[in-house]
Order: structure tokens, then sequence, then C-alpha cells
């Protein structure tokens, strides 16, 4: 069960609704020890560049380096009195359209519970939030940093994203060089891009989150276990994505529609739309396996869709575009 991480207040005008903060994800990051190749554990020492001696943590000072190899030194002490003002606030500077943030913006996502004695407040907020469809832009202080924030309900629950300031995003404008300084792309032929939006029309669904699994994890977890269980490894050849020429551009499109309308009338059948909306919607619904074989037979499933000029992705949005066109 998860804990809350921090505790405070939603300030919105004169309104104060306590709260407690929830990490909203729980990685699933494969870890590993480095280890020498006779399989000893290895440690990292804290050591002095000029002498190769160890030093103690507490005679570590923070340096800036403003030149090369000039550095400004700054103690804890200094660090500290420079500390963002320890509050417990949330402070709800504005409402904004949550179309008007770019996905860049986002950082790290919390859910917002009600503290002992806040309910009743808190669910007027997120009500009154659902109602107007607006999203909080606020700031908080967390772990001696300070923090912009968006606050948005979901359902009966508030959800917070930490922010990135805007001087934190590298405009496009900032990068090195022209992005096109190699070849211009021109104006797209009128044929090509009807077709790459019928592309896109066809793989078009509704998001679902369950549907995106981290294969490379399943597969890499699966090699672990097999190695653990002492069977060989066998590494499979890998063929990197070649970018489609010009001259090429309307030939892949219309593979790639034909494909997917192939595989349209393969998850259709001869029973019309309703049959592949039926068909469409047990794909949906059918649980996926976590087992090792399943991960197996992904990767397996992964290089025959390679092999044949599509992408595995494709064959699952193409089966979903034949229930959506069913319905029409």
């Amino acid at each position: 069960m998860a804990r809350a991480i921090w505790s405070g207040s939603i300030s919105f005008g004169l309104l104060n609704v306590p709260v407690k903060l929830y990490s909203a994800v729980s990685k699933q990051t494969i870890r590993f020890k480095e280890l020498t190749k006779d399989g000893s554990r290895v440690r990292h020492k804290r050591v002095a560049e000029d002498s190769g001696k160890e030093v103690s943590y507490d005679d570590i000072v923070k340096g800036y380096e403003f030149a090369p190899d000039q550095y400004v030194t700054v103690s804890r002490d200094e660090l500290s009195e420079l500390d963002p003002k320890k509050t417990r606030a949330i402070e709800i500077q504005d409402f904004v359209e949550l179309d008007d943030i770019d996905p860049i913006y986002f950082e790290q996502p919390y859910y917002l519970g009600p503290d002992k004695g806040a309910a009743k407040a808190y669910a007027l907020l997120t009500k009154a939030m659902n109602d107007s469809r607006k999203v909080a832009i606020a700031r908080f202080v967390l772990r001696n940093k300070e923090h912009l924030a968006a606050i948005r309900p979901m359902g009966d629950v508030l959800t917070m994203a930490t922010m990135r300031f805007h001087d934190e995003v590298t405009s496009p404008e900032d990068l090195d060089g022209d992005l096109f300084a190699e070849e211009k792309p021109g104006k797209p032929d009128e044929r090509e891009l009807q077709m790459a939006k019928q592309l896109i029309e066809s793989l078009t669904t509704d998001f679902e989150a369950e549907r995106y699994e981290d294969q490379y994890r399943e597969e890499l977890l699966a090699m672990l276990e097999r190695k653990a269980e002492g069977k060989e490894i066998v590494a499979a050849e890998t063929e990197e994505p070649k970018p489609t020429k010009a001259p090429d551009l309307m030939a892949a499109l219309e593979e790639s529609l034909n494909a997917v309308r192939g595989e349209e009338t393969a998850a259709g059948g001869g029973n019309g739309g309703a049959s592949s909306k039926s068909a469409a919607t047990k794909t949906a619904a059918k649980p996926k396996s976590k087992s090792k074989s399943s991960a197996k037979s992904k990767s397996k499933s992964s290089s025959k869709a390679s092999s044949n000029g599509r992408k595995s992705s494709s064959r699952k949005s193409g089966t979903r575009k034949k229930a959506k066109a069913g319905s029409k």
C-alpha cells in the first residue's frame, strides 16, 4: 500500500484544503549490481583526485566551476540559507485549459488525497474543477526545492504533476545547427499527404494504457531467467530500420494501407462490421499473459511482422480500426 510522502494544504483563495501527497508511479526498472568477472561485488569510494586517498563525507563541500578548473566552494550551511521558504502550502496561482499546456512541461505525477477533516472541502474543490474542466497551476516546496505543478481531477481524486520551468525547456531554435541543413523538406505532394492522413486515420483508436507493455523488460526478464537456469542464450539478429527514400514514399504508404486493410478484412471475416467489432472487443478484453513464454512469443511475433514489412502495433491497431469502421 502506497504511503504519503508529504503533507500540506492546497491554498485556493482564502480556502485551505489539507492534503497528503502520494507517488502515482511505481517504476519497474530492472536494476543490476556491479560485479567483477569472478562474481565479487564492486564498491565505489570517494577518492581525492590529487592524493588518491579516500575522503570522508564530512570533508566534502560543494564546488561550482565558473571557469576551467576554477571553483567557488559552498558549505552546506550556506546552501541551507538559500533554501526556498519551507512552507506546507500548495499555492494555486492560475487556472488554465489543459490543452494550453504542452506535454513537454510535465515531469513527475502524484496523487493528492484529503488529510484528516478535509474530505468535504476536498470534494468541493474536485467537483468545481471537474465542472469547470480547468487545470490549476501552483507552486509548492518539496525536498528543499520549489516546484511548479499542474493540479487536475481524475474522477473523484486530484492529481498533481510537477512541471519544468520555462527556462528548463530547450526550444527547437536553440538546437545546434539547422535541422534541415542537409536537405530541405519542400512542400509535401498532395496525393502522398492524403494517403498519409488515411494511414493515420486507419490506425486511430482510443487510448488504453493497458494495451502498451514494456516488451523489452519482459524479454530481458525471460533471458535472465533462462540464464539463471543455466540455459544457453542465442542472440537473435536484429535489423535496423532504414529511412524511406522520397521516391518510395507513395509505394510505402500504399503497402502500409493495404496491410492494414487486409488485416481488417481478416479480422472481420465475412460477417460484416458487427462481426469485426465483436472480434476487436474480444481482443481488447482478453488479458495479456505475463509469463516468460508470452515474452518469447511476442518476440517471435514481432520478428515475423518485421519480415512482412509491418509493425506489430499496426496489426493491433488494424483490428481495432475495423471495429470503428463497422460501427459507422
